[in-house]
């Protein structure tokens, strides 16, 4: 296959089993009168299986035109024995046959072909203008806030936590300079942001279709704590013979705070974008991982602090993705035949009970058993995020205006409430500081536990994110900055996005909006009457969602795909998921702790109101003092 500039083009090489394709042509023909979400709860899951097998044959393409940039055994040896049983910061050797492959610097890859995907000309990237749309679709009226009332606000940090680990794309020194419409309220004159900084160009399809570098490893392995360089990890643990990170104590001794450097700045993996959701996941899972070593320097006396640190941020990052897996997604897609599909992502149709019990029953079905131990597999193209998946994580709606506070102590009385852009970078933790009530880390996520985020849905951009001063000297409207970065980047609209993805494209504005007239026409208006031209993230925000669905079916589908994907091609994960790896306590650890047990174990003052939620994020049951 060759792109329209004539050069090769890899494509997937995943090829579906006999019973596979009878699944997927069986379900096609079930979904002409019933959609899958609309099955009882197994035929659903059943339907999401098959649709995942399509989607694996179809919409997996490589960033590269050859597979040469992710390194072979001869152009990149294994540094050490160690990380044949340790992960490399850099995320190299994930691999050992394509040794750069999810590493830091390596491309984004794409769902769908790179000839669909092409750089937009200068008409494409400013029509509509992206900042009237921002102003007519993303704007949170005043009073306006619309909660997501099945979520807690620890859900919201809780995406934002996991996409740092994932992607962060490489920015230019050259700048756009965003047209205003006319009769623009924007305070500061020029709108001004930084070019998405494309890679070199390696292939003649580089020109149509530039490739773009991920800056952080593409791996789950907990790169936003550790660094996605082993310089950068060494510079974040401490001294300590037993592999711990380095944290600060509070005001009773207990260490409780992440690090900062001289300027207040904090020091962990990652810390674009920090506010205090961010230092409460950072600073929880930094406290697991030096449990964790003394767990590992208990049960093995004579190990390096190498050792050790290598095994705690193994099972660390194993537990943040069965965290992600089995407990965020459940309850942000609280759908029948989600519960069982992403409980069988983790456990397979065998269930948590037997699996605990006699370990893996098939040694290779990810369907009965599971993906941890099926086998490294990547479907036929070497695994990358993709820009796409990018795309549809696209979530800032969940952020609310304000955070109420709660004293755990005095049986959770509200104490304050907190403007959120007064907890944003070096404030994020003015809110736990002697001036505001004596508030500890206990008290702040008590609080997140019962604070509702923002539904992912139009009108409901915090205004703070719309006009949001950030560190590199910028102002940015983040709703504006959504929809040029999507454009900028060769995303397919809409229309187009639900056609590569096999699902049907409205004919109409009011098909679209599931027959919301009035919104229907606001769209109109704003894209001139040419639904093709509607952005991926106005159209996700504006279509219909299934029942118990926290976002679009749209951009479901990309993650049915990319869920998987992480689990499936991770050699620590769908490979080496053993004792030889892990350790028989890690393994234990991995499997038996979930996120309830982590609160409770370092905030114990938690445990009265955990112990009656069956999900960490949705909304906590209030104590006493907080129902007044």
């Amino acid at each position: 296959m060759a792109d329209k500039n004539n050069a090769p083009v890899l494509t997937p090489s995943f090829k579906a089993s006999f019973f596979e394709n009878v699944g997927v042509k069986l379900f096609h023909f079930v979904n002409r009168f019933v959609a899958w979400h609309k099955l009882p709860g197994f035929i659903g899951a059943l339907n999401l299986g098959v649709l995942r097998v399509e989607l694996r044959a179809e919409n997996l393409h490589d960033g590269y035109s050859t597979s040469a940039p992710q390194g072979t055994v001869n152009s990149d040896p294994l540094e050490e024995e160690r990380y044949r049983f340790a992960r490399h910061s850099d995320g190299k050797f994930n691999s050992l046959q394509l040794p750069r492959m999810g590493c830091t610097g390596i491309r984004f890859g794409r769902n769908f072909p790179r000839q669909y995907t092409p750089k937009p000309t200068e008409e494409e990237l400013w029509t509509p203008n992206p900042r009237m749309i921002s102003e007519k679709f993303m704007k949170r009226k005043e009073g306006g806030f619309i909660p997501a009332t099945t979520l807690n606000l620890l859900a919201a940090a809780w995406i934002q936590f996991q996409t740092h680990d994932w992607f962060n794309h490489e920015r230019s020194d050259d700048d756009f300079d965003i047209p205003l419409p006319s009769g623009d309220t924007w305070p500061h004159g020029k709108m001004l942001l930084h070019h998405t900084k494309p890679d070199m160009t390696l292939d003649p399809s580089d020109v149509g279709c530039p490739g773009y570098r991920n800056t952080n490893t593409s791996w789950w392995d907990g790169s936003q704590i550790y660094g996605s360089t082993e310089e950068v990890t060494t510079t974040l643990r401490t001294q300590h013979p037993d592999g711990k990170l380095e944290l600060e104590k509070d005001d009773n001794g207990r260490p409780v705070f992440l690090p900062r450097d001289d300027e207040g700045n904090v020091r962990t993996g990652f810390t674009d974008n920090w506010w205090i959701g961010m230092e409460l996941l950072h600073t929880v899972f930094a406290l697991e991982h030096n449990e964790l070593c003394d767990m590992f320097r208990k049960a093995y006396p004579d190990w390096t602090g190498d050792q050790i640190f290598d095994k705690a941020r193994l099972v660390n990052c194993a537990l943040m993705a069965k965290i992600h897996t089995v407990e965020w997604t459940p309850a942000i897609l609280a759908h029948p035949a989600l519960q069982i599909a992403m409980s069988a992502n983790w456990w397979g149709l065998a269930g948590e009970k037997l699996t605990k019990l006699f370990g893996r029953i098939s040694k290779t079905s990810e369907v009965i058993s599971g993906i941890p131990g099926s086998g490294v597999d990547h479907s036929g193209v070497p695994f990358s995020l993709t820009e796409e998946f990018v795309s549809v994580y696209r979530m800032h709606s969940l952020i609310p205006d304000s955070i109420d506070f709660y004293d755990v102590g005095e049986g959770g009385k509200h104490v304050s409430t907190v403007q959120i852009e007064n907890t944003l970078f070096a404030k994020s933790r003015d809110p736990l500081s002697k001036s505001n009530e004596g508030l500890n880390m206990s008290d702040a996520f008590y609080s997140f536990g019962i604070n509702y985020p923002g539904a992912i849905t139009n009108f409901n951009y915090p205004n703070f994110l719309r006009n949001l001063p950030t560190p590199d000297g910028q102002i940015k409207d983040l709703g504006t900055v959504d929809i040029l970065r999507d454009r900028e980047r060769g995303v397919p609209r809409y229309c187009q996005f639900r056609r590569m993805l096999r699902m049907p494209a409205p004919k109409t504005f009011e098909e679209l909006t599931g027959g919301n007239k009035e919104l229907a026409k606001e769209l109109s208006d704003a894209y001139s009457g040419n639904i093709e031209l509607v952005d991926l993230l106005v159209g996700s925000h504006s279509e219909p969602l299934p029942k118990g669905f926290g976002f679009s079916e749209t951009a479901f589908r990309v993650f049915i795909l990319m869920a998987s994907r992480r689990l499936k091609s991770d050699r620590f994960i769908a490979g080496q998921w053993n004792e030889e790896t892990y350790t028989k306590e890690g393994l234990h650890w991995v499997q038996y702790n979930g996120m309830k047990d982590i609160l409770i174990r370092h905030f114990p003052e938690l445990k009265p109101t955990l112990d009656k939620s069956k999900n960490v994020f949705a909304p906590w049951n209030k104590l006493a003092g907080s129902n007044k």
